[in-house]
């Protein structure tokens, strides 16, 4: 048995195009896999903490040397990273806001990036990511079609999540894009009929 962790990060609660789509993932994924277990955040009904002086103070305490404080500040940051390590498949779907990520999935991001636990670094070798043997799907809507030539310049959601992914360790990383979602209908359903296709040929090569 599996674990997926999945990570939502739409403020659109109903609606939303990128969660309709990771919803047709998660059931194709379970369809090929009916003993996995899923693990669920939705990071706008459960928004999680920024991180605060005290919890950077922690990241960079041994953990030997916490006290009750840097512990409470710290809590969450094992939690996710708890959920993290322990998960084989990760699947995000999030929207892009002014051609960037949520600020919802930047908190997860902040929280689960840190040092002797998701990554580590040498000063000779540079950054080495802890978190391995792992896949990833990242499912991304956006308003306009980036994938046009004269658009892509301003897509920083997915250059962003890759060097993340990568960072982290994952390498096996998989993205799909709705596009259009507010500018091109046309190109909107065009781009959810090639995601699920997508989705069908990913789960029949990993099943």
């Amino acid at each position: 048995m599996a674990r997926l962790l999945r990570i939502d990060a739409s403020a659109r609660l109903h609606g939303s195009h990128s969660r309709e789509i990771a919803d047709y993932f998660q059931t194709q994924w379970l369809q090929q896999h009916p003993d996995d277990e899923v693990v669920a955040r939705n990071l706008v009904r459960d928004p999680l903490l920024h991180i605060e002086d005290a919890t950077i103070s922690g990241f960079y305490t041994p953990a030997s040397e916490h006290d009750a404080g840097l512990k409470t500040a710290t809590a969450l940051s094992d939690q996710l990273i708890e959920e993290l390590m322990s998960s084989d498949l990760l699947l995000i779907s999030t929207p892009m806001y002014n051609f960037s990520l949520p600020s919802v999935l930047k908190a997860w991001v902040d929280q689960i990036v840190r040092i002797g636990y998701t990554f580590n670094f040498d000063p000779d070798t540079g950054f080495t990511g802890l978190v391995q043997g792992k896949r990833a799907v990242v499912v991304t809507a956006t308003g306009a079609v980036f994938s046009n030539p004269a658009m892509s310049a301003f897509n920083y959601l997915d250059p962003y999540l890759r060097t993340l992914l990568g960072f982290l360790g994952i390498t096996d990383s998989h993205f799909i894009s709705i596009e259009g979602t507010t500018t091109d209908e046309s190109a909107m359903e065009n781009s959810k009929r090639a995601a699920r296709e997508a989705i069908d040929q990913y789960v029949r090569e990993t099943a």
